[in-house]
C-alpha cells in the first residue's frame, strides 16, 4: 500500500489535470526526495498537522523546490542551490504526532534535519546513518524511545547532536569517539543507562544531565579533550572521586557534577605549562553540590582567576571555610550551605558592600553575622554539631 501511495506521489508531481488537459510539470526536485519527503508527511497523524503549520503546505500536486513558493511547501525545508535536492528539514514547533520513516535515509543530502519541540514517538530508525552529509540532527523535545541506534557513530559529518528530552534508552555506545567533527553532545533528561564511554575528542560542549549514568568519570572517557568547554553531567548516580585531571582539561569553563554520589574531589590549582602560560585558568563556573564529598573545603579553587560561580552545598564538608575564599576577586555566587563548616567565615565574604550572594547557612559556623544575607538560612543547632565531631574524624580529604 505504501508503495502504491510512493507511486502515486511521484507521478502526481509530473503530470496533473488542467482543464481536462494533461499537462507536462517541470520537475526539479530528484523523484528520490520527493518520494521521501512523501513518506515522511504520511508516518505523521494527519490530526496533528494543524491547517497552519508547514506540514500542511506541503501539496505534492507542487515541486517542492520550484520558487516562488506561494502556496506550497512555505516553510519546513529548504533545496540545494541548483534546486535538486532536499538539504534541510526544519519543522516547526507544532505539535506534530508521528514516526520518524526509515525512509528519511534517502534525503542523501541533508545537511540539517530537526524535529524538535513536537510529539514525535517510537524508535530512531538506523538507517539514518545513509544521511552522510548531515552536520545537525536534533530531535530534541519529542517521545522517541528505545536505544540511540549504532549506526549513529557512522555520522563522520556531524557536528551537532541533541537528543535531550526523550525517553532513549540503554548504554552509550563505545565507537561515539568516532565522531571526530562532533562539537555539541546534549542526551540530557533521558533514561541511558552505564557508564560514560570515549567521547568525541573535539567536543566544545557536553551534557548528559538527568539520566540513570553510573560508575567513576574515568580519564580515558575524556582523553584529548582539549578544547571541551562545558560539562553537564548533574542528575545522574555517578560515583567515586572527581580526580585531579578532570580540573586539568584545558578549555574547562562551566562544570556542573551536581546531584550525584561522588565522595571525594581532588582540585589543582592553574599552574604554568612549559611555555610559562597558564593553562588552567578559565574555570568560571563549578557545581559540586548535593553529593558526598567529605573532608575540607578546597582551598585551591581560589587559584582560578575567573571563578565566578561555586557550590559545594549540601555535601558533607568539614572544618573552616577557607580564608582563600573571601580573597576570591570574580566571585559572584557562593553555596557551601547545607554542610558542617565551623569557625568564622572570611571577612571578605561577610563584609559591608560586598558583591557575593549565596548561603553559608545550615552549617555550624560561629559569629555569622545577621546583616549579611550570606548568613541565612540559620546555622545548625548546637547538638547537631557537637555531634558531628564527636570521636575520631574519618572523613576523606577533598584536596588530593
Amino acid at each position: 500500500m505504501q508503495i502504491l501511495y510512493l507511486a502515486i506521489i511521484s507521478i502526481s508531481l509530473l503530470l496533473f489535470h488542467n482543464t481536462n488537459t494533461i499537462v507536462l510539470v517541470q520537475a526539479l526536485t530528484s523523484p528520490s526526495d520527493i518520494a521521501a519527503l512523501g513518506a515522511f508527511k504520511a508516518s505523521i497523524k494527519p490530526s496533528s498537522i494543524a491547517p497552519w503549520s508547514c506540514l500542511a503546505s506541503w501539496n505534492f500536486t507542487t515541486d517542492p523546490c520550484s520558487l516562488p513558493r506561494r502556496t506550497s511547501f512555505i516553510c519546513g525545508l529548504t533545496c540545494t542551490p541548483d534546486s535538486k535536492t532536499i538539504n534541510q528539514i526544519t519543522l516547526d514547533p507544532a505539535g506534530y504526532s508521528g514516526t520518524l520513516t526509515p525512509l528519511i535515509s534517502r534525503l542523501t543530502q541533508l545537511t540539517t534535519l530537526d524535529l524538535s519541540d513536537n510529539n514525535f514517538f517510537g524508535s530512531i530508525p538506523s538507517s539514518i546513518s545513509s544521511l552522510s552529509n548531515l552536520q545537525t540532527l536534533t530531535l530534541r523535545s519529542n517521545f522517541f524511545s528505545g536505544p540511540i541506534p549504532s549506526s549513529i557513530t557512522t555520522l563522520k559529518s556531524l557536528q551537532s547532536l541533541d537528543f535531550s528530552h526523550n525517553s532513549l534508552s540503554g548504554y552509550l555506545q563505545n565507537s561515539m569517539n568516532s565522531l571526530a567533527k562532533l562539537r555539541r553532545l546534549d542526551l540530557s533528561f533521558n533514561n541511558l543507562t552505564g557508564s560514560i564511554p570515549k567521547l568525541p575528542p573535539n567536543l566544545l560542549e557536553l551534557a548528559i544531565k538527568a539520566n540513570s549514568l553510573s560508575g567513576s568519570l574515568q580519564k580515558q572517557s575524556f582523553e584529548g579533550m582539549n578544547q571541551l568547554e562545558v560539562v553537564e553531567l548533574s542528575d545522574n548516580a555517578l560515583t567515586g572521586t572527581v580526580e585531579s585531571w578532570f580540573f586539568s582539561l584545558p578549555s574547562l569553563q562551566q562544570v556542573n557534577l551536581a546531584n550525584n554520589t561522588f565522595t571525594a574531589a581532588q582540585i589543582s590549582g592553574p599552574h604554568p605549562d612549559r611555555g610559562g602560560i597558564t593553562s588552567r585558568n578559565n574555570l568560571v563556573a563549578l557545581d559540586l553540590g548535593f553529593n558526598r564529598i567529605q573532608g575540607y573545603a578546597p582551598a585551591n579553587l581560589a587559584s582560578f582567576p575567573t571563578l565566578s560561580f561555586l557550590s559545594l552545598r549540601y555535601n558533607a564538608l568539614r572544618g573552616t571555610i577557607p580564608l582563600e575564599y573571601g580573597q576570591i576577586k570574580s566571585i559572584r555566587r557562593l553555596f557551601l550551605d547545607g554542610n558542617f563548616l565551623f569557625g568564622k567565615p572570611p571577612p571578605g565574604l561577610v563584609a559591608s558592600g560586598t558583591e557575593v550572594t549565596g548561603s553559608l547557612g545550615d552549617n555550624c559556623l560561629q559569629e555569622c553575622p545577621t546583616s549579611s544575607q550570606l548568613c541565612s538560612p540559620a546555622q545548625k543547632p548546637i547538638s547537631v554539631c557537637k555531634r558531628a565531631y564527636s570521636g575520631r574524624p574519618t572523613s576523606i580529604p577533598v584536596v588530593g
